[in-house]
């Protein structure tokens, strides 16, 4: 069994910053891919960043990108999304997701493992 499990996340004003982390268990965390989702109020649950692997690949849905940036420390076992500029559409709870292979997809379906998510508000 693999844990994912985020923090970091909080009510921060438009245009302010927050960092979320993800703290993988499991001894083979650096073989896989990882990704960040989340589900605001009333939406589907969307894909916001991937990272592949080994970190060298990264991807962003258009309406973070420029302002999002996913990282990874394999030795720690962790996942980092810097948000800068937040708006309050980026109000969501926010996922941290295992990918079962060593590279992302857009889409939740090769997603083996779910956090439980951290809520990030922002207010206008």
């Amino acid at each position: 069994q693999v844990y994912l499990r985020e923090s970091g996340g909080g009510l921060v004003q438009a245009g302010g910053s927050l960092r979320l982390s993800c703290a993988v268990s499991g001894r083979t965390f650096s073989n896989y891919a990882v990704g960040w989702f989340r589900q605001g109020p009333g939406k589907e649950r969307e894909f916001v960043a991937g990272i592949n692997w080994s970190g060298t690949s990264t991807n962003y849905t258009d309406s973070v990108k420029g302002r999002f940036t996913v990282s990874r420390d394999n030795p720690k076992n962790t996942v980092f999304l810097q948000m800068n500029s937040l708006k309050p559409e980026d109000t969501a709870v926010y996922y941290c997701a295992r990918y079962g292979r060593s590279y992302y997809a857009l889409t939740p379906q090769s997603v083996d493992y779910w956090g439980q998510g951290t809520q990030v508000t922002v207010s206008s």
